[in-house]
């Protein structure tokens, strides 16, 4: 399992299949625990990742782990990854295309290590792997598509600039890892969404 999540971290290293690879300092696959019961999404590197080759380091990643310690949780035991591994310039949001070609990585990210949640971190991440949009108003809702659980939530990067959301999003962790276990204990758990699309 190691292995393949490694050989998957080679090729997000070495991709030059947009042209996003042109303006990065290095391409940032996910990371954390491979054995993780959940994995958390977010939209595209910043600077700091950029900078290191790491997900969620900078600011935004701060304030997750933050809503993580809140919720008891370190976050070397979960697993971390974007939808698109290189930061576009400027931190604008990833194109369509970028999204598209990046979506492999993530597929198999997600396909090795079969987490139990899915954690949809912002609106990007929702649009990308969901078709939604208005994360703020589906944020704590739990969606099942094809057999797959998703809980969503804010992208830490909004609590930088409205304080008052760090409160939800460590609400939102701590809901999130009490669903995580009641799913181990083969407990029934509410959907909010069921979507066959």
């Amino acid at each position: 399992m190691e292995s393949k999540l490694e050989k998957i971290r080679e090729q997000v290293t070495d991709c030059k299949k947009c042209d996003l690879w042109k303006t990065r300092t290095n391409a940032v696959p996910g990371k954390g625990n491979f054995h993780s019961d959940v994995v958390f999404i977010g939209e595209a590197p910043g600077r700091s990742e950029d900078n290191k080759g790491e997900p969620f380091i900078g600011a935004a990643g701060k304030k997750l782990s933050l809503a993580l310690e809140t919720a008891g949780i370190k976050r070397e035991e979960v697993y971390i990854t974007n939808v698109v591994k290189c930061r576009p310039p400027n931190n604008r949001i990833p194109n369509v295309e970028e999204r598209k070609i990046c979506r492999d990585y993530l597929e198999k990210e997600i396909s090795i290590i079969k987490p139990k949640i899915i954690c949809i971190l912002g609106n990007t991440a929702f649009n990308s792997l969901l078709g939604g949009s208005e994360i703020t108003k589906f944020r704590g809702k739990t969606i099942q598509r094809e057999g797959q659980i998703y809980f969503l939530t804010i992208h830490p990067a909004a609590t930088i600039y409205n304080q008052e959301l760090i409160s939800v999003l460590k609400k939102d962790m701590i809901n999130l890892f009490e669903l995580i276990k009641a799913i181990k204990n083969n407990e029934t758990i509410r959907i909010d969404i069921e979507s066959h699309s």
